[in-house]
């Protein structure tokens, strides 16, 4: 088990940008994948972005060409660089780990995002 911590989260204007972050206690290098999801008031957590350990990204149609993920593997970090943010970006986001498999295992306490209209 890993620990995973966010951070980066706020209130910002529609069309304005937000950095998350996620600080692992492990090797991010090692991970078989990491990913970002989110959760809106009243809603399921939905998928949002993944990146393999191979460096190989996948993003849920929403936030395609405005989201970018990405990790630092000397910091053990892995980021999500949200542009050109909606109303509808609204939620609390979680960062997740998968150690071996491609399930995830471990994830953080999320970190909330808040965008005006």
């Amino acid at each position: 088990q890993v620990q995973l911590v966010e951070s980066g989260g706020g209130v910002v204007q529609a069309g304005g940008s937000l950095r998350l972050s996620c600080a692992t206690s492990g090797r991010t290098g090692s991970y078989s994948r990491m990913g970002w999801f989110r959760q809106a008031p009243g809603k399921e957590r939905d998928f949002v972005a993944t990146i393999w350990k191979s460096g190989t990204t996948d993003y849920a149609d929403s936030v395609k060409g405005r989201f970018t993920i990405s990790r630092d593997n000397a910091k053990n970090t892995l980021y999500l660089q949200m542009d050109s943010l909606k109303p509808e970006d609204t939620a609390v986001y979680y960062c997740a780990a998968a150690l071996i498999s491609a399930q995830y295992s471990s994830w953080g306490q999320g970190t909330q995002v808040t965008v005006s209209s």
